[in-house]
């Protein structure tokens, strides 16, 4: 897929249609668990962290 070049003497408008309250809430629900699987993984990478191993240098 290329990029359109706007020609100089033609403006181009995009005018998106308002939410209805049922995308509203779909949206907003994949956003909550999206934060809360991200959450997850972070306190995973965290308490692996913890629990390695310390290597001793001798």
């Amino acid at each position: 897929m290329g990029l359109i070049k706007e020609p100089l003497d033609v403006d181009f408008y995009v005018q998106s249609k308002p939410l209805t309250q049922k995308e509203r809430e779909a949206i907003s629900e994949h956003i909550r668990k999206y934060k809360e699987k991200i959450a997850k993984q972070k306190s995973r990478r965290l308490s692996v962290k913890k629990n390695a191993p310390v290597k001793l240098k001798v």
